[in-house]
This record gives C-alpha cells, structure tokens and sequence, in this order.
C-alpha cells in the first residue's frame, strides 16, 4: 500500500513538472507565477486570467500610481518582478542605470502590428531594444456636467475660484507642471528655468488655492462619489469607478492648449527569473483581439496596434485625434532638478 502511494506521489510530481514546463517553460516552481508591476487599472482581468490560461501559470499584478513611486521602490530594493511599465522618459532613465533586459525579438511575432508612428515618437528606445509600447495617450480633465454644466476646454479651469474645494489634480511632478507649461505656450521638456519657474508660480497662486489635494491614487472614487466635481487624471480611472447611469453626466477631455503625453511600455526587469515567459506575455498583448479587448475595456482608442483598431467593439472615451497637440514627456537628464524643486516649492505646507 505504501509502495503504491509512493508510486503515485512520485507520477503526480512528474505530471506538475512537465505541466510547468509545457506551460511556464521552466521546471522550476519559480517559473509558474510571472510577476508584473503596473500602473493601477491598467490590464483587464479578462486579459490576465486568458493568458493565465493558455500559459498554465499565475499572474500577480501589483499597482503604483507614478513614475516616480514606481522608480523608488524599484531602486530601494523591490525585486522579483519580472515586466514593469514605465513612461517613455523613465525608460530612458532605466535604460542609462541598467535596470533593463533587452527584449528578445525572436520570440515576439506581434511587433509587426506596432504603429510605426508610435516608434517614432517613441524617441528613447525607437527600435524596441528595451521596451515595448503599451499605450500612447494622456491624462486630461474629467467633468461632473450635472454639477458643472458650462467649462470651457482648457487647463484654466482650475483657475474657477467658484469651484475651489471640488477639484483635484494628480500627485505627478512631470504632469502637472506640465500642464502649467502647456498653458503659458512652453514644451513640456523645457529646462528653461525661467519657464519652470513661471509655470510653478501659476500653479501655487492660481490652481492649488481651488484644489482639495493632488491626488494620483482616490480621484476616481472621489469623482464617482460627487466629492470632486473636476478631477485631472487618466479616462481609465475614472470611468471604471462610475456605474453605468452616472456617464451620461460626465465628460472628459484632452485640453485645448495639449499637454503632456506618454507611451507607456513594457519592459522587462534585470535579473528576471521568468524571462521566457516575460517575452509570451509582451507578445500577447499585442494579438489584435487582445489589444482590442484591453483598449475596450479601458475606453482608449486603439493607438500602439493599427490591425485591433478593426476588431474593436466600442467607442472611446476621447479620440486619437484629441491627442493632436500633447507633448511626449522626455528624459530631461540632470535638468529634472529643476523640476523637483518646483514640485518641492509646490507640495510644500502640505
């Protein structure tokens, strides 16, 4: 009786064995689970739970809600992730400090579907050695029309004094001084400190009054709540907190004067242990049905991969044309001092 026990213990191990490697392609334990550090509301659970599927392993998605969060609890030490999704411009910075593997091109066979246009604004990495575009967008101005029925299309309406107390702006240096600089008439990557320092005072002296918070992480449910009637953020964050009666009472919009922009990528982490299986998860995300499945579910136009836009089922929220006058936030080098001394004389008192 033992013997057969034993026996049988001894096939099931062989079975999971060759189930992690036929799956996971690895035979370690370590190999079944693909660890994945994102943006919050990002990756539909339909899509992770479908790869999940078809791979044989585990997804475990963490969240951050910046460039900059992400960035410190990676150099603090935060290991064991294996693809990370960093804005263009901290690709870059991740780039120069080696925190990157080179992406494998023999085993993607979805690169191909990735809108040349893209790669070329994609300035920091245009032949894809580190990374992969996700998503070519920006974050905009989320309306409450039943509480605030005339606005006009423009980063002055956190100037409104009458809306002081219902609005917020995100928790992001590079956003929102952005967006500053996107109103006086300067580019996103200026390092013209005279500039900086004009688009900082505009900020503390006409905007922050009117604000509760900046906030990048509860916007969404403040929003959906009716604590915040203006909120800027990502079309994603907010709409996925509405319920469905509420949307008809919401607009959102790219601002007239543009902005900055982003392409987020993936991007898979030095000293990865699942790297193999990193690479199936890149090349997955750009099948045509499932970046359409992604895009719809977020409400985006199908912008990084032309053959999903034909597969799409829904409308977006805003327009690939809405994007016409954003800005792509570059890596501005030693000169993003200048910035977080801004941000520093912005966030103070608080």
């Amino acid at each position: 009786m033992k013997r057969k026990i034993f026996l049988l213990l001894s096939m099931t191990a062989v079975i999971v064995s060759l189930l992690a490697v036929m799956g996971c392609g690895k035979s370690t334990a370590g190999a079944k689970k693909l660890y994945i550090y994102n943006w919050t509301y990002y990756t539909p659970d339909s899509v992770i739970e479908k790869f999940e599927k078809e791979y044989n392993c585990e997804v475990v998605y963490d969240s951050f809600a910046s460039n900059e969060e992400m960035f410190a609890k990676l150099k603090a030490g935060g290991t064991g992730y294996d693809i990370v999704f960093p804005s263009g411009d901290y690709v870059s910075i991740m780039k120069k400090e080696g925190m990157l593997e080179k992406i494998d091109h023999s085993k993607l066979t979805n690169l191909k579907n990735i809108d040349p246009m893209v790669l070329q604004k994609a300035t920091y990495d245009p032949t894809m050695e580190y990374s992969v575009p996700y998503y070519f967008g920006a974050a905009g101005v989320a309306v409450n029309t039943a509480k605030v029925p005339t606005f006009e299309k423009s980063w002055s309406i956190f100037s409104r004094t009458d809306l002081k107390g219902k609005m917020t702006m995100l928790d992001d240096m590079r956003e929102v001084i952005g967006d500053a600089l996107a109103y006086l008439g300067y580019s996103v990557n200026t390092t013209d400190p005279a500039q900086i320092e004009e688009a900082k005072n505009l900020i503390n002296t006409q905007w922050k009054p009117n604000l509760v918070k900046f906030d990048a992480e509860a916007f969404g449910k403040g929003f959906a709540a009716g604590e915040f009637w203006v909120v800027q953020g990502y079309a994603e964050v907010v709409y996925a907190e509405l319920q469905e009666e509420q949307k008809k009472d919401v607009v959102f919009f790219i601002p007239k004067e543009g902005g900055p922009a982003y392409i987020d990528s993936m991007c898979i982490l030095k000293g990865s242990k699942n790297i193999d299986l990193a690479h199936k998860f890149i090349d997955f995300i750009h099948r045509p049905e499932i970046y359409a499945e992604f895009t719809d579910t977020f409400g985006f136009p199908a912008t990084v991969n032309i053959p999903a836009r034909e597969l799409k089922k829904l409308p977006p929220y805003y327009q690939a044309e809405d994007l016409a006058k954003v800005e792509l936030k570059e890596d501005v080098g030693d000169k993003l001092e200048l910035y977080n001394q801004a941000w520093q004389a912005i966030r103070v008192g608080e």
